[in-house]
C-alpha cells in the first residue's frame, strides 16, 4: 500500500455507535478513542442527549444558548481523547422550500444556530443531506435549490466554515452523486464540497431494498455492474479530490423481506434501509462498496474516511452489543476495506 494511503485518517460518527440509553456520549467517545479512531462526526441528537445529563433537564433543539454551553463541554471531552470534531451532522430539509414560507425561515434560523454550535465545538464543516421532503411541498426547481445552497455557503463563509453536500439515496430531488455534484458545480462557491458515501452511492444506482434480489431489476446484473462501473469512472474524471470533504463508508444488508411500504411518518423504503440496515464492510452486506472505494482513491482523495453505520441487523429490528468490541471490529473492517480498495491504485 502506498504510504499516503496507509496514513489516511479514520473517523467515527457518534450516531453510529451505541445500542442503549446507557451508551452515553462520554462512553461513545471513549470506545471510539480506544479503537484508535482520531476523529468524530458529531451528531446533533448526541448534543441534546448529553445536554439533558449535563444540565439536568431536557434541552430543546432550538435552545442555542444552552446547546452552545453543551458543545463547549463536548469539545473538552474530545480534546481529552485527542479526537478531532471533523463535522456537525446531519442537517436535513434545508433546500427547496417556497420563498417566504415558514419552513424556509425555520431552516435558515436553524442554520444560524448550528453555526454557533460549530464555533463552540471547534469544527468548520457542516453536513447537509439532499432533502427527502416530498416535492409537492417544495418549490424545488434547480434554480431555487442552487440559490438556497449559495445562501447557506454565504452564511458560513464569514466564519471560515464549509458545507459538505451529500446525496441521500432516498432524496426526492438529488439521490445520486452526479445529481449532487451538478448542484455543487452550479452553486460555484469555494466553501461547498461533496460528502461521498459508499452506501448512498451504491444504494441509489445499484441496490434497491424493494426487490427480492436487493438490486435494481430493470437490468441484468452484468449490465447493472457495467453501468455502475461507468458511473464510478465518471466520478473519477469529474470530481477533483479537493472538492471531496470526506468519505463515509458502510455496506447494506439485503432485507430479509423487501421493504415495500412507506412508514406512517412518510419515510420511504430506501430511507428505512438507510437508517437501519447498514453494517460495517465485510459484516454481511452485499453492495459493491469496493467499487466506490477504488473510485474515491483514484480521484486522489486522501482525507477523512468515516465509518458511518446503522446496524440493526438484517431484519432491521435492532441488536445489542458492547461498544468497545463494536468499535474495534469497525476499525479492523475499515483497514481491510482500504487495503482491498488500494490494490492496483
Amino acid at each position: 500500500m502506498a504510504p499516503e494511503i496507509s496514513q489516511i485518517p479514520f473517523s467515527y460518527p457518534t450516531c453510529s455507535i451505541g445500542s442503549s440509553k446507557s451508551d452515553t456520549l462520554p462512553r461513545k467517545l471513549d470506545a471510539i478513542h480506544q479503537a484508535s479512531f482520531t476523529g468524530i462526526e458529531l451528531s446533533f441528537p448526541d448534543i441534546t442527549a448529553y445536554g439533558s445529563t449535563l444540565l439536568g433537564h431536557e434541552v430543546a433543539s432550538d435552545n442555542y444558548p444552552e446547546l452552545v454551553t453543551v458543545a463547549k463541554e463536548i469539545r473538552k471531552l474530545c480534546d481529552a481523547k485527542n479526537l478531532k470534531v471533523i463535522m456537525l451532522q446531519p442537517f436535513g430539509h434545508l433546500e427547496g422550500w417556497p420563498r417566504g414560507s415558514k419552513e424556509r425561515e425555520d431552516a435558515f434560523n436553524r442554520a444560524k444556530g448550528w453555526i454557533e454550535i460549530m464555533r463552540a465545538v471547534g469544527t468548520d464543516l457542516l453536513q447537509v443531506g439532499s432533502t427527502d421532503t416530498p416535492l409537492d411541498k417544495l418549490s424545488a426547481t434547480q434554480e431555487n435549490i442552487v440559490a438556497d445552497l449559495r445562501e447557506l455557503c454565504d452564511l458560513l463563509a464569514p466564519h471560515n466554515m464549509r458545507v459538505t453536500y451529500e446525496n441521500w439515496c432516498f432524496s426526492t430531488h438529488a439521490p445520486t452523486w452526479k445529481d449532487v455534484w451538478t448542484l455543487i458545480s452550479r452553486v460555484d462557491r469555494p466553501n461547498i464540497g461533496l460528502c461521498l458515501d459508499t452506501f448512498q452511492t451504491a444504494g441509489s444506482e445499484w441496490g434497491d431494498p424493494t426487490t427480492v434480489t436487493g438490486r435494481v431489476e430493470d437490468l441484468a446484473v452484468e449490465e447493472l455492474d457495467r453501468r455502475f462501473e461507468r458511473s464510478m469512472e465518471e466520478l473519477v474524471r469529474t470530481v477533483p479530490p479537493e472538492k471531496i470533504d470526506l468519505f463515509q463508508i458502510s455496506d447494506a444488508y439485503r432485507p430479509v423481506r423487501p421493504i415495500g411500504e412507506f412508514t406512517a411518518e412518510g419515510l420511504s423504503p430506501r430511507g428505512q434501509w438507510s437508517g437501519a440496515y447498514r453494517p460495517v464492510p465485510y459484516g454481511g452486506g452485499y453492495l459493491p462498496i469496493e467499487v466506490v472505494g477504488r473510485a474515491a482513491l483514484k480521484t486522489g482523495f486522501r482525507g477523512w474516511f468515516s465509518l458511518e453505520i446503522f446496524d440493526r441487523g438484517a431484519d432491521g429490528k435492532g441488536k445489542d452489543y458492547e461498544m468497545g468490541e463494536f468499535a474495534r471490529n469497525g476499525m479492523a473492517s475499515m483497514r481491510k476495506f482500504v487495503e482491498r480498495c488500494a490494490e492496483g491504485i
